[in-house]
């Protein structure tokens, strides 16, 4: 019998008492004479009576309809419709939780200090942005977007572009020009919002001349409004029809109002990270996400009215959106703009501290990091406020769980959540009323009809398999923009089990109903026949202090060869030595297998990143199978596009 690993954290009856989901569980029982024993049983309802709970959802949260739905669910993955008849607005639901309690918003950034925005001023300053966009022509269906840091300036264009019927998109500044291009020009946005510059690690970007690129890369563009960010005035002269977002602003918009649309409207147009291509033009619905984020806060991440809730992000990753939707849960959101590492790794956990935070939401590559450079910020800061921490972006090693509990705050609720860009939400998440086991994901998400798959359709457990999806969720997305009978639509999620969503993950469901993501399926390393996750590497390598990251791949070669590089980035001050070399070999011999012994470690001046901090395991595979660089990776798409060059020389000294 395999061994259980330990609980790093369990609710008491008081803690489960009062969360929402607990508060939900009563609402069933008393209005629809629905008794649940355990969580796992109210999920296996949510799946098994898939319209049943999504109206579940509707009459808890009391959805405001301006016409009745005729049907909750009709058709089949992957034309399912919801909620036929009924229309709704996503902003409007939002400001159903203003307040003069707590403030909306609190912001801080490399160069703006600590500040507040209370729910009044943001509620007047959407209605002057939104009565200025209907002034312009911008209405219903019309693609208004943004090239814009992580400040207010963002969730306030978004929520007046949402009000009046709009349909949003966004870049982080970050982003190259043709990046932001093969995103934008897919939606021919009317409006652009964008900003003068930005600072990253204490050093400032001037963006103004990108910005006039994109004017003109985007005829559709009828007005260009821009932020003062870097300077208090920003010079408007070679923007062809250039407006400055304090004008705008200065405007009494009058009463906010909203615009009634069905509930498959397009709200948002999100982006695949395009590594190998075009990205794929991710569009969801109005009232498919307002369900699903209205779910998600409450019940699995627990967020509760007055609460801060902060996740480190930036406008072109979907936890930007998945930020927005705390407002729904009536919480205030917390905003950073810069580097989680400027001037210290501590930044974040001082606004922690600072704001306080509730609930603080990071990637699974920070908590690494901040474990091996040895911070303690339970003994550095005051986390007294701290109720959970979020991590997603990749899976959380056992020793990254350990560290939480360990140096953060030994009775915090850790929630480890995987999902993406592709519904806007966690697929498997975090439980409130259920144990915290190390290394693993504490359930599938209410709603969610996960399951791990062999090759030949069959479900399996406690192995590793595809995840999939076996019933429809109100946040798939309805298309994508511009995709003619939804090819890509169907090629990228439904071609390898028809009829079923195949994710991309390797996942094993354990026996305790948790879960444990092994890696993108994509990138599998397959060795003598045998599946192995990237994230067992990973996870041993993490152990190694010197080892600052690495990225691992397997290559099929002529003659059934297998060749099998791990290729290491070493912290400053050290050298991939023979020692460090052996204890790598030793430490995956021991903690797995012998096949998980790389062929060869290589050092490399860095790890090859997108944009939104995924490892580019899938294109390094492709260069060093051969493929030119231009068909295996999109640079615009990368933090670090010139780490590339190491693997193209590298992919020279192959036999192939």
């Amino acid at each position: 019998m395999k061994n259980t690993p330990p609980v790093l954290w369990k609710p008491d009856n008081e803690f489960v008492s009062n969360t929402r989901l607990q508060d939900y569980l009563n609402w069933l029982k008393s209005t629809r004479n629905l008794h649940f024993e355990d969580y796992h049983q109210l999920w296996k309802w949510s799946v098994d009576n898939v319209p049943d709970f999504w109206e579940s959802l509707w009459q808890y949260f009391d959805i405001k309809s301006y016409s009745p739905y005729s049907e909750v669910l009709t058709g089949e993955m992957p034309n399912s419709r919801w909620f036929a008849g009924s229309t709704l607005n996503y902003a409007e639901h939002i400001f159903r939780s203003k307040t003069s309690n707590h403030p909306a918003i609190l912001y801080q950034s490399e160069q703006h200090p600590f500040q507040s925005m209370s729910w009044e001023e943001l509620e007047q300053k959407v209605a002057s942005v939104a009565s200025w966009l209907k002034s312009k022509g911008v209405g219903k269906g019309d693609r208004v977007v943004g090239f814009l840091p992580n400040t207010p300036v963002a969730t306030i264009a978004f929520l007046a572009t949402c009000s009046i019927g709009g349909v949003w998109s966004s870049c982080s500044p970050d982003f190259g020009v043709e990046s932001v291009v093969d995103r934008f020009q897919q939606v021919a946005p009317k409006v652009l919002f964008t900003i003068d510059g930005y600072s990253y690690s204490g050093k400032p970007y001037d963006k103004m001349e990108e910005v006039r690129q994109l004017e003109v890369a985007l005829p559709s563009l009828e007005q260009v409004v821009i932020a003062p960010f870097l300077s208090e005035k920003v010079d408007l002269s070679s923007i062809d029809n250039g407006i400055n977002w304090n004008d705008i602003l200065a405007v009494d918009g009058g009463i906010l109002t909203f615009e009634p649309v069905p509930f498959d409207h397009p709200i948002w147009v999100l982006y695949s990270s395009g590594t190998t291509g075009i990205p794929k033009a991710i569009t969801h619905s109005q009232g498919g996400v307002l369900l699903e984020h209205y779910k998600y806060l409450a019940f699995h991440n627990d967020v509760k009215p007055g609460e801060r809730f902060f996740w480190f992000s930036t406008t072109g990753w979907m936890m930007w959106n998945f930020v927005q939707a705390a407002l729904l849960a009536g919480a205030t959101i917390v905003l950073y703009d810069g580097s989680p590492g400027y001037p210290s790794l501590d930044v974040l956990w001082e606004l922690a501290e600072k704001a306080p935070i509730h609930h603080f939401g990071t990637s699974a590559p920070y908590l690494v990091a901040c474990m091996k450079r040895g911070l303690r910020p339970g003994a550095q800061f005051d986390l007294t406020t701290l109720r959970s921490i979020g991590s997603t972006g990749a899976p959380l090693p056992p020793e990254g769980f350990d560290y939480v509990y360990k140096h953060i705050k030994e009775d915090v609720w850790l929630s480890s959540m995987s999902g993406g860009t592709d519904v806007c939400t966690a697929f498997v998440g975090g439980c409130p009323i259920e144990p915290v086991y190390e290394g693993e994901i504490q359930c599938r998400t209410l709603g969610s009809a996960i399951y791990s798959f062999d090759d030949d359709a069959n479900p399996v457990s406690d192995e590793v398999g595809e995840m999939v999806v076996t019933k429809p969720m109100p946040s798939m997305p309805i298309f994508f923009w511009n995709d003619e009978g939804k090819k890509r639509y169907l090629s990228s999620y439904f071609e390898m089990f028809p009829g079923i969503w195949r994710h991309g993950d390797w996942v094993k469901i354990t026996p305790r109903n948790s879960l444990i993501i092994l890696g993108r399926s994509d990138a599998t390393l397959n060795r003598q026949g045998v599946r192995i996750g990237t994230a067992e590497i990973y996870r041993c390598i993490n152990k190694i202090s010197s080892i600052k990251d690495s990225l691992i791949v397997n290559l099929e070669l002529s003659g059934g060869r297998h060749y099998m590089p791990l290729f290491v980035w070493m912290n400053d001050g050290h050298e991939l030595t023979e020692e460090v070399q052996r204890t790598v070999k030793k430490l995956l011999r021991e903690d797995y297998t012998p096949r998980h012994v790389p062929d060869d470690i290589i050092e490399v001046s860095e790890i090859p990143y997108t944009i939104s901090g995924k490892k580019l395991e899938a294109p390094v595979k492709k260069i060093l199978m051969g493929y030119p660089i231009e068909k295996a990776a999109n640079p615009d798409s990368m933090r670090n596009p010139d780490s590339l060059d190491f693997f193209v020389a590298f992919a020279k000294r192959i036999t192939r």
